[in-house]
């Protein structure tokens, strides 16, 4: 993995406020992205796994009250604007949405949509773009990708569309790639075969990633990191390696306990109990201790600190102790239980 100056996405204490709503949309988020790096968001609907992606291409709400920063190679991406916003959406970062159809108009062609693309970043004209297009379909590992060109969406499978979307944001290539939820509507066969596209590109670009799912399990395989959000905040990150044999944050224990896991029959689901708080559910104290089974009275008083990582800390042991400290005031006792 090379070595950069700046992390390839730096979020530092970004919240996001929507006028009417009881809560922020996002509150004191911070993570960073390396080139190469594969980080992992997980969390339940409504988390602001989504939103936090969005903040990367400055594509935020209509009245969004924000503070804290987004910078991308360096570059702060909430002062962007006219041109340059769209120079930064067309050709330094892509987004892969879990609908692929949605992100296809149906009745043009998928050559229309590459070409489209290439053009639109100000790549190549559009004769030498429709070359590029099959090119790119090759890459994704589209077979006949001459055909595949002149066809319309409702002729490919969801797998093969799901291609198509991923190579239309590397038309571009972009350092920095936001897949959100891409593969969670795929069999799992294709899912296998969509993901090891992704690694191959990985290693191929070096691009680095932010890998939005609720899987546990595939965030676990896939990503070098793990940061686990809950109500608009990061509430643990660790090493992709240690979510599993030591999850620190209650909730990441309450996530793991209602995920089947392959090959367990013997032991039942424990779901979490209650429902994630909405934007117009008010709380104080930890937005957790309503549904934690180890919440006592001061947690709903008890204001969880910023998630900050310092610097050099992405591969630390220790990132994913100052992470839980900050984000849950039971931690250390909690440890002790499920120290090795």
């Amino acid at each position: 993995m090379s070595a950069t100056p700046h992390p390839l996405l730096d979020i530092e204490d970004l919240t996001l406020e929507l006028p009417g709503t009881a809560r922020p949309l996002l509150a004191d988020v911070s993570l960073q992205v390396r080139l190469g790096e594969v980080v992992g968001l997980v969390g339940e609907s409504g988390s602001g796994k989504s939103t936090t992606a969005k903040a990367a291409l400055a594509m935020l709400p209509e009245g969004t009250r924000t503070t804290g920063s987004v910078r991308v190679e360096g570059t702060d991406v909430l002062g962007l604007r006219g041109e340059a916003l769209r120079a930064h959406r067309a050709r330094t970062v892509a987004m892969v949405h879990q609908d692929p159809r949605a992100a296809l108009n149906p009745v043009r062609r998928i050559g229309d949509f590459l070409t489209e693309r290439l053009a639109h970043a100000g790549l190549t004209d559009r004769r030498t773009a429709q070359k590029r297009a099959v090119e790119l379909l090759d890459t994704v590992g589209l077979s006949a990708p001459e055909r595949r060109v002149r066809q319309r969406p409702h002729e490919l499978s969801g797998g093969m569309l799901q291609r198509v979307v991923i190579a239309g944001a590397l038309a571009a290539e972009p350092r920095l790639l936001l897949a959100d939820e891409a593969t969670s509507a795929l069999d799992v066969t294709t899912q296998a075969e969509i993901l090891d596209l992704l690694r191959t590109l990985r290693a191929e670009r070096e691009t680095g990633m932010l890998f939005i799912t609720h899987d546990l399990h595939l965030a676990a395989a896939y990503c070098d990191r793990v940061l686990v959000m809950y109500a608009g905040r990061i509430v643990e990150q660790q090493p992709a390696s240690g979510l599993f044999a030591r999850p620190r944050h209650p909730y990441t224990r309450g996530l793991l306990g209602c995920s089947p896991a392959l090959g367990d029959t013997g032991s039942r689901l424990r779901p979490i109990p209650g429902r994630p708080p909405s934007l117009a559910d008010a709380f104080t104290g930890c937005p957790f201790a309503a549904r934690c089974s180890d919440a006592e009275a001061a947690c709903e008083t008890w204001t969880p600190e910023p998630f900050r990582l310092d610097d050099g800390d992405s591969d630390g042991a220790d990132a994913d102790v100052v992470a839980g400290e900050a984000a849950c005031r039971r931690l250390p006792a909690l440890a002790e239980r499920t120290a090795p």
